[in-house]
């Protein structure tokens, strides 16, 4: 057949989605892919401090591949992945945004005999609605105005490995039976063509909204054989420290920056505030900061002060205007803009810190008059 075999591990993917603690995997002679921090393989670098009064031991990151945790919750979370891995069920992962979904994911297919396969993970959420159908089980050549060539969909591109289907809870109510169709019977038809194509495909899929009122109920079943609860960030404070170790050492890879840990005084600020966009989030503030101060320890004054209740030590990275009579649609035009500039025009990234889906947040950008709609396009 003409799906992706691979006859080495290899990681693709049709949308990736940033989460707990991601690194570039073109660092270990992978181009073009990304992966997870994993203690085995990452780059010996001098010891991170995390703090001048926290013990020594919280140098020595624990986790699973490229989750990182030691609170009771993520030690369930691993020895549940563990469990999982070896089988070929379907397993439904919901959380918030931002709580590292599709690496858990991607944690369930390299501990599985599909590791050597492919993993293909695509946001159904952020894909206009008229192409769902396309991206997943593809299409032949002429099959609509625009297909130029044949396109085989992420079910073929995953063959011998791993479908991750994020954000499924967005999924039209109209292309769903389709869906169910090929998870039931594994086959797929392009769209244009009239022969079905076997897939040997294991599906996960992922949602930070209620699924159970989003699916159908026979889709709803036949993804949740299996269903993992991800932990919110501001539950499992004790994770924080290690999470942020891992992130500053791929962050001064990144950005040659040479940042050492973070004072006590953020840290005491990083447990105690509540990460509306969890993980994500916490990398975004981690970077930031990890920029303004270049070198050394991370201090509150290099924390956006909006944010944590203080002076910051750059300018902040941008602001609204409110004037009397200022429409609400105006206001959110402007708030949303400011937001997809702060997150590098990474629409789901500025969808979690916004708290709402990709989906909505392309819908409201829809509504914006032109030049708005140029402004957050721009990159």
């Amino acid at each position: 057949m003409n799906g992706a075999q691979a006859d080495s591990p290899s990681v693709q993917f049709c949308r990736y989605d940033s989460g707990v603690a991601e690194v570039e995997r073109s660092s270990y002679g992978t181009a073009n892919s990304m992966a997870g921090w994993n203690p085995s393989v990452v780059v010996p670098q001098p010891p991170v401090a995390l703090s001048d009064t926290r013990p020594t031991e919280l140098r020595h990151p624990v986790g699973l591949g490229s989750l990182v945790g030691q609170s009771p919750a993520m030690q369930e979370l691993f020895a549940l992945i563990q469990k999982l891995a070896p089988s070929s069920a379907s397993v439904l992962i919901a959380g918030q945004s931002g709580t590292g979904k599709e690496l858990v994911a991607r944690e369930i297919h390299n501990l599985s005999p599909r590791r050597n396969g492919p993993f293909i993970a695509i946001n159904t959420a952020a894909l206009p609605e008229d192409l769902i159908e396309s991206e997943l089980f593809g299409h032949e050549k002429g099959a609509f105005t625009g297909a130029v060539e044949r396109h085989l969909g992420c079910f073929e591109q995953a063959h011998g490995g791993t479908l991750f289907l994020d954000e499924i809870g967005e999924m039209p109510r109209a292309a769903q039976p389709r869906l169910l169709r090929v998870l039931e019977d594994l086959r797929v038809r392009r769209l244009g063509s009239r022969a079905d194509v076997s897939v040997d495909v294991r599906v996960l899929a992922a949602t930070s909204q209620p699924a159970e009122t989003r699916l159908r109920d026979d889709l709803y079943y036949r993804l949740s054989v299996f269903q993992i609860l991800l932990p919110p960030l501001r539950s499992r404070a004790e994770d924080i420290p290690l999470i942020a170790q891992v992130m500053i050492q791929i962050l001064n890879r990144k950005n040659g920056t040479l940042v050492a840990g973070l004072d006590s005084e953020v840290l005491r600020a990083f447990e105690t505030y509540h990460w509306p966009g969890n993980a994500r989030e916490l990398r975004n503030v981690i970077e930031r900061a990890s920029i303004v101060a270049g070198t050394g320890m991370l201090r509150l004054k290099h924390l956006p002060g909006t944010t944590f209740g203080h002076k910051p030590a750059a300018p902040a990275m941008g602001a609204i205007t409110l004037l009397p009579g200022s429409r609400l649609s105006e206001i959110e035009e402007a708030y949303i803009t400011l937001t997809l500039q702060h997150a590098n025009h990474n629409l789901p990234q500025a969808a979690g810190l916004l708290g709402i889906t990709p989906r909505t947040l392309r819908n409201r950008i829809a509504s914006f008059p032109k030049a708005t709609k140029a402004a957050t396009s721009s990159g």
